[in-house]
């Protein structure tokens, strides 16, 4: 297995999904701009939408694929039966979930945005849209399981592939609104739903190879099922933290007009990056890392980890210094359209740029939390990312009044920066942080390719500033050009440098 062409498969689909998802957002920004019903709708999409990150991006496979790995090496009748076990209880409580949800959605929807109830049409608006979109969560958390089993057998591609029926389905509705003159809001929120069951049958075609389900109501909880739950909450906080931070962040940016939209369109475009040097490299080397510690191959160990930790760098430190400097160009020539005004530009590219300082603590959570998921330990993990979350919550409340809602994306990088630490230093005590001889010079080498492809960047912002003002019609034409010459001096840089060639990243 080559952990380069593994993630170029899980990236590439992962990416194409995420572009679908960035022309969603353009035409919700001309639709919807920065209104009560874009807050609306996204509070509704946001609690759903978090669950499907903390699902379907590396969460749920945290914890159930090294059991998954487990049960599979003894033989294929126990990988079944444990693999049915979990899907029948996974049904079980998923309904249970959304009808309680369903029944009670004020209060959720009070939870998530308590800054709406002093809004009564704010309000009842976002509960009558999250009572639509919440069933996504059951279809999405079941997709989920089947993507397990199949990056469990080194199959990523359809995995990876099944989110973009979100965003098609998301884009026809606003088109389909659009000709008949519809609510865009609500029927985004019947897209949602739909675009989870389309998911779902996707995977399960693509899962038959390997895996059909029996159903079975009279669920028996053996003791590699009861280890796998006990194990499954930690990992959903510690592998989507970053998810979680975000949903604290909407929660107390309800209060301020408009924040929420600022911070939905700024988390659209920093999650692209996250989405490829994070989730992608995560979920592509956890299968064959599981593996490894399993066997107690101490070599292979040390390879997957330096690799994974060396990608992950790779892919964020120069999108987190390209977000820095051209923050305000990125939001301006791919939002500022519409509905969308110069002032909602100006704020979106503030909470973009301070979310601009995290991204490499945002994915190398993903990847230093895998080397603890791998060797069955996710209470770890979990304590580190409460950690995080409550250092978030303290730093958030304690400058919203002063600040505003750009201390949510700056809390947020400040803390998974501080986790990281924590991170390094119980690996390093556990002696878990196994490492080849040449990773450190080859993260110094990283650096530097990226002060390249900044000082190039600089370069290209201010020769071509007059053609990414707010009126000038063709700027997303001139940004994708400065960020592609950019993008491809860091690659031709790196490659020189001898870091970006295919035989570095095979795991055999």
């Amino acid at each position: 297995m080559n952990l380069l062409s593994s993630t170029y498969v899980f990236s590439f689909f992962t990416l194409l999904s995420r572009i679908l998802g960035y022309l969603r957002d353009i035409l919700i920004a001309i639709f919807l701009g920065a209104s009560i019903l874009a807050d609306a709708f996204f509070v509704a999409f946001r609690l759903p939408n978090t669950f499907r990150r903390l699902f379907a991006e590396g969460t749920f496979n945290a914890a159930f694929i090294p059991s998954y790995v487990s049960a599979k090496s003894h033989s294929a009748h126990s990988a079944k039966k444990f693999a049915d076990e979990v899907f029948n209880l996974l049904i079980l409580a998923l309904l249970f979930i959304v009808l309680l949800a369903e029944v009670f959605t004020p209060y959720l929807v009070y939870i998530i945005a308590p800054g709406f109830f002093e809004d009564s049409e704010k309000f009842s608006i976002a509960v009558e849209f999250t009572r639509i979109t919440f069933p996504f969560l059951l279809f999405v958390s079941l997709a989920s399981f089947f993507s397990g089993i199949l990056n469990t057998n080194n199959k990523f591609a359809a995995a990876a592939a099944a989110p973009i029926f979100l965003n098609i389905i998301l884009i026809t509705s606003l088109i389909i609104s659009y000709l008949l003159n519809l609510n865009f809001a609500k029927q985004l929120s019947y897209a949602v739903t739909i675009s989870g069951i389309i998911q779902l049958l996707f995977l399960i075609i693509f899962t038959k190879k390997f895996y059909k389900p029996s159903f079975d109501l009279k669920v028996k909880l053996s003791n590699k099922v009861k280890l796998f739950f006990k194990k499954l909450f930690p990992s959903i906080l510690s592998s989507g933290v970053t998810q979680i931070n975000i949903l604290i962040g909407t929660i107390i940016a309800s209060f301020e007009t408009s924040a929420v939209s600022y911070l939905y369109y700024a988390d659209r475009i920093y999650q692209l990056n996250l989405a490829i040097a994070g989730i992608a490299v995560g979920a592509v080397s956890l299968p064959v890392l599981s593996k490894a510690v399993k066997n107690k191959n101490h070599l292979k160990i040390s390879k997957i980890q330096s690799q994974s930790i060396e990608l992950s760098l790779l892919l964020s430190i120069p999108a987190s210094l390209g977000l820095i400097l051209a923050s305000e160009e990125i939001i301006n020539a791919l939002f500022g359209y519409g509905s969308f005004s110069k002032e909602n530009v100006r704020m979106t590219s503030l909470a973009l740029k301070y979310f601009g300082y995290g991204i490499p603590a945002f994915a190398l959570v993903k990847i230093l939390s895998n080397f603890f998921f791998a060797r069955n330990n996710t209470k770890t993990p979990f304590y580190i990312s409460v950690f995080i979350v409550l250092l978030n919550v303290v730093i958030s409340l304690t400058f919203f009044e002063k600040i505003g809602f750009i201390i949510i994306p700056l809390a947020t990088s400040i803390s998974t920066w501080a986790g990281i630490i924590i991170y390094t230093y119980l690996l390093v005590q556990k002696n878990y942080l196994l490492y080849k001889d040449n990773l450190k010079q080859n993260i110094l080498k990283i650096s530097l390719c990226s002060v390249l492809m900044s000082f190039s960047l600089i370069f290209l912002l201010n020769y071509f500033a007059g053609y990414l003002e707010y009126s000038y019609k063709l700027k997303a034409v001139y940004l994708f050009l400065v960020v592609g010459f950019a993008a491809s001096i860091y690659l031709i840089s790196c490659y020189l440098a001898g870091i970006l060639k295919t035989k570095n990243f095979k795991t055999n």
